[in-house]
């Protein structure tokens, strides 16, 4: 009987606390890309200036009509004309993008808003007005097509998706601040849009090209040097290049040298959508 009582007081001892199998080592929270997600954050800023530009209209108009004589048509025209200008516009902003890249559409895109901004605040007449409307309008088309598409390009699937709701926070963010009072007068409240978009596109200048428009430039080496500084491991960097290279193939492959059954199909889709 002393005997099993010591057994089984042995057996007791022997025993491990918690078994082996229990025990679960929790896994290291994922690394973030900075550099990543300050490079698309500078890209999206340039979306406050559209807000601000659009907001700051409806508060202008009525000082603007008193100050220069214009009739209330001309007031309404001069208010709806940048939604019909970026309209004419997007077909340009994407050829931008394409061109000369998406780094050098957003710069682009600044020049267009300071030069707006300043035509506004100097403008005497409705003519000029409505040119300096034209020109702040292709810079706001231009930078709301390409900011987001750089954003998309540059970050890595970790923070892809809370990058892709930034722009409505800039752009209220941009509504938010036309609505700051206008006893200065609404030349001088048109002319503080005109140093944010130079800084900006100095801090534009010092992020990296978009990896996907260097791989589609044939610029792999470059891309693969972008990709290394904005993800978030290096195996994420190599997995981005090589879905790069396939959707650059896949377009030059539909586009460029297109098979005869491709051909064929697109002949097809163009005549069905024409119809």
């Amino acid at each position: 009987m002393g005997t099993t009582e010591h057994h089984g007081a042995g057996d007791a001892i022997a025993e491990p606390l918690l078994p082996s199998s229990t025990v679960e080592v929790e896994p290291a929270p994922p690394r973030r890309n900075m550099f990543a997600f300050v490079c698309a954050t500078l890209a999206y800023m340039t979306t406050i200036l559209m807000g601000y530009n659009l907001a700051l209209m409806s508060g202008a108009e009525l000082f603007m009509r008193d100050h220069l004589g214009l009739t209330d048509e001309q007031v309404e025209v001069l208010s709806g004309s940048m939604n019909m200008f970026m309209l004419a516009s997007i077909l340009a902003a994407g050829w931008a993008a394409d061109s000369i890249g998406r780094r050098g559409t957003v710069v682009l895109a600044n020049a267009f808003l300071m030069a707006g901004a300043l035509a506004m605040s100097l403008g005497s007449s409705f003519a000029s007005l409505m040119a300096a409307r034209f020109v702040t309008s292709v810079g706001v088309r231009f930078v709301v097509v390409v900011a987001p598409v750089y954003a998309a390009e540059i970050a890595p699937a970790s923070s892809r998706r809370l990058l892709s709701s930034l722009v409505d926070f800039f752009i209220t963010a941009g509504i938010l601040l036309a609505g700051l009072p206008l006893r200065l007068g609404w030349r001088a409240m048109f002319a503080l849009g005109v140093p944010p978009p130079l800084l900006l596109a100095a801090g534009v200048l010092a992020m990296p090209e978009s990896p996907r428009w260097l791989a589609m430039r044939g610029r792999d080496d470059d891309a693969r040097a972008v990709l290394e500084r904005t993800s978030d491991d290096p195996a994420e960097a190599h997995d981005r290049l090589e879905e790069i290279r396939h959707a650059v193939g896949v377009w030059r492959e539909l586009f460029v040298r297109p098979l005869p059954i491709v051909r064929w199909i697109l002949a097809n889709v163009l005549v069905l959508y024409s119809i």
